[in-house]
Order: structure tokens, then sequence, then C-alpha cells
């Protein structure tokens, strides 16, 4: 869906919905473990992916629920993610890193379906599609001098350079870094129009809601989200394709696992209060 219907499937659904319906708004923010899953990357006997934890300072909420047991939440949340990956000399050392930093502004418009019951604690369950819009983005390769490194099968010498200029052919498969060339190397930006702008990604989360009073609830969430498509655009993947890159080429997908709390205003009595 591209972003323009996006957007009018959103008003269309806001539009939508029926004056008995309940309202709340809400600011939340998270914690993830986020990842860049590139099988290139990962048969790449020079790559070591790590584990690689982000923020998301930020993030709004407008939900609609229909009833004690659906309801549809559209939110706006600041994004941090990316992954680094170790770069591996030929003894199994590592030798430098290759680290991709991204921020997107992610909107995902989720379905939710909520237990039915009366108690304070009621579980919950959110599923839909999010439109992550592109902010900023850089990827660096950084590579010890003086290190050595296994040329990988299916790349020659010449691609290797492509990525780790003034790299010296040991004529064995290998080939080393000078010394004293340490300084990072800009792969990819945003700036230069490498990366795609909007990503098309599936989102959910499982998790509760705690009411704390007679309109203020909490949220607690483990949240996930995977895209659809190649953060990268498409002049970038048909270079690395024809061999004018030193990657071994892998399509890449950015997934999300973490933990999101919230606190949420409810135009209305929140029902473990109602009777009371």
């Amino acid at each position: 869906m591209t972003k323009p219907l996006y957007i009018l499937a959103l008003f269309i659904c806001l539009a939508t919905v029926p004056v008995y319906a309940q309202i709340h708004l809400g600011a939340t923010s998270a914690y993830n473990a986020t990842f860049v899953l590139d099988k290139g990357l990962s048969e790449d006997p020079r790559y070591n992916s790590t584990y690689t934890y982000q923020l998301a300072p930020v993030g709004f909420n407008f939900g609609v629920d229909f009833g004690k047991k659906f309801g549809l939440q559209l939110e706006s949340i600041l994004s941090n993610q990316g992954q680094i990956y170790e770069l591996v000399d030929v003894a199994g050392k590592i030798a430098g890193e290759r680290k991709i930093d991204l921020q997107y502004i992610s909107i995902p418009m989720m379905m939710k379906f909520m237990g039915g019951g009366n108690g304070k604690a009621r579980t919950n369950f959110n599923f839909g599609p999010q439109l992550s819009l592109l902010s900023k983005a850089k990827e660096t390769l950084q590579a010890d001098g003086g290190s050595t490194f296994t040329i990988p099968e299916g790349l020659a010498f010449e691609d290797v350079e492509a990525d780790f200029e003034g790299a010296i052919n040991n004529g064995d498969g290998t080939y080393s870094m000078p010394q004293g060339s340490s300084n990072p190397k800009d792969l990819l930006s945003k700036e230069a129009n490498d990366f795609r702008n909007a990503e098309f990604q599936l989102a959910m989360a499982f998790g509760f809601d705690l009411d704390l009073s007679k309109h203020l609830y909490l949220s607690a969430q483990v949240r996930a989200n995977y895209s659809l498509t190649d953060m990268r655009n498409g002049d970038v993947i048909d270079r690395i394709k024809a061999g004018n890159a030193g990657d071994i080429f892998g399509s890449r997908a950015n997934l999300l696992v973490g933990v999101q709390m919230g606190l949420h205003w409810y135009f209305g009595t929140l029902r473990s209060f109602k009777n009371k």
C-alpha cells in the first residue's frame, strides 16, 4: 500500500468511529533489540552479527475501543534501529566493525483484541500494518590497520577494494589493511539517497493494561515488527548484484523485538472503576 493510500485508510477508519466508542490518548517509550537480517553478511566469514539494543524514546497513540474486546489504535513512534556486525580477521579476532544506524518515525495501525473482564489488569493482543518513514540512516565500515582478512568465496580482490580502500592483496586468498588505516568509511547514507524513504512492515504486540485511576491506565507490551521490503533503494541493490561493491549480495530486512511501556488517558470511566 502506498503512503497516500495508507493515510487515506486511516482517516476512513477514524471517520467511521461510532459515537458510543471510547477514546484514549497515550504516550509511550520502548527499549528494543534491533536486527538487520542480511543473508549475504551472515554468510560472509568476515562478519559476525552482534546483539544491538536501541531506545525508542518517545511515542504517541490514539485509540478507540468499540467494546470490551476489540479496538483500533493508531500510533506514532520515533524508533532507533540497526545493527553492528563485528569484523573478524583470519585469526578469528575482532578487527573492526560494520555499523548500520537507522532512525524511523513508525506509524502502526493496530487492531487490539482485549480480555473482556472487568478486572484492573487485562491482557491484549495487537496486530496490524506499519508504515515506517526514514529520518536518518548511515552505514559505516571500520577495519583496524595491520589486520588481515579472508577474501570470501565468490568475490575477487577487486570486489573487496570497493569497500576496503587501500587493501593489500596477499596473493593467498587474503588481504591486509595498511598500518594506521582505521578511520571509518561511509558506505551508504540517507543523504546519498541509498536508502528507501519509507518501508511497509507488519507489527504485533502482546501485553496487558493496568487501571491506575478512573481515567488513567498503564500499558506494558512485548512488541515486534518486521519489514517486507529491502531497506536499500533499487540502485544500490542493482550495483551490489552487478559486483560493483564488496558485499556478497543478500536482501535485507529490519526486525525489532522489544518492551514498550505507556501511560494513557481514557475519555470515560475505565471498566474496573465503573461500578464503584
